[in-house]
């Protein structure tokens, strides 16, 4: 649930910080949209697999947000710029797409996108809260 909360609030934040600025989050002609995509998966599973590892203790500690939050970011980062080499074969080329990303701020985005999903999963997981159930469903005979 916080991998997709996640996802949602990355593509809300980038699509925001698009209109804000007027221009693209990767704005290099001819490349196309598969590093921003193949950036995206690579975020996500790394959000995911750092949350997974950080909640299977009994009682997490929010301090793994931060680990959560930036790994996410450093992966995002990391997965456009090799796309970017793969797409134009060019090194320079990927580098500049990573410069364009943490200067213009969508390296940003996506850190605090993950911070507060990480925190809404350690959160989660710390009260141990369950999916919400109506009346009937619950096991308690008084409870309807």
């Amino acid at each position: 649930m916080t991998a997709i909360g996640f996802f949602a609030l990355a593509v809300f934040g980038l699509g925001a910080l698009s209109v804000a600025t007027d221009a693209d989050i990767i704005s290099v002609p001819g490349l196309g949209q598969a590093p921003g995509i193949v950036g995206m998966i690579i975020a996500i599973a790394v959000f995911a697999g750092i949350l997974w590892l950080a909640v299977r203790i009994a009682r997490p500690r929010f301090r793994s947000v931060w680990t959560i939050a930036i790994a996410t970011a450093l992966a995002h980062l990391i997965g456009v710029g090799i796309a970017t080499l793969v797409v134009t074969g060019e090194f320079v080329t990927g580098l500049a797409v990573m410069g364009g990303l943490i200067s213009g701020g969508a390296s940003l985005i996506i850190l605090a996108a993950a911070a507060v999903a990480g925190w809404a999963g350690v959160a989660l997981r710390r009260t141990r809260a369950g999916r919400p159930r109506w009346p009937w469903e619950r096991d308690d005979p008084d409870a309807g």
